[in-house]
């Protein structure tokens, strides 16, 4: 999996449902040990978007990633409900398309080494995207892969981390 094909949040965004509101908003509350991001890592990003618009209604913002990828951000109601990568550059052909989930952590570091030692593998170095926090890539003992991220926004009373 490559860095690029990870969580994005966009700087800023234009619809493309034509509202011209952007949805992304300031960062929100998360809570350790609960799904904090869903993603899809397609080929065929207008294919995907007619497909969960007309299934679910869900509307599409652009934006590109950090690195200089396009990333779209699906909203529902105006809130950001899942992120859209498109698998183009050569650099993904070994990356399936599929849905990635990402789990927030307390501290992505410390948690990464826990993994580690319970088995999973660092498919790549941890990193950080502006604006959302910080990214591991990791594929646990049965070989799933997963993401976790220690988001930006504050963290909720709710839930607790051992």
């Amino acid at each position: 999996m490559a860095q690029a094909a990870t969580l994005r949040r966009p700087k800023s965004a234009t619809s493309r449902s034509g509202a011209g509101k952007s949805a992304v908003k300031q960062a929100r509350p998360w809570v350790h040990g609960q799904f904090y991001w869903n993603e899809l890592r397609t080929r065929d990003a207008e294919r995907a978007m007619k497909f969960y618009a007309d299934t679910v209604g869900w509307s599409f913002e652009a934006s590109g990633t950090p690195d200089g990828h396009a990333y779209w951000v699906a909203t529902l109601g105006g809130k950001p409900v899942a992120g859209l990568f498109p698998l183009l550059s050569p650099m993904f052909d070994g990356v399936p398309e599929s849905w990635m989930s990402f789990l927030a952590v307390d501290d992505v570091d410390a948690r990464v080494a826990r993994a580690i030692k319970a088995g999973a593998k660092l498919v790549m170095p941890i990193f950080d995207v502006p604006g959302v926090g910080r990214i591991a890539m990791l594929m646990e003992p049965s070989g799933a892969g997963v993401g976790w991220i220690t988001p930006i926004g504050p963290q909720s009373a709710k839930g607790g981390a051992k």
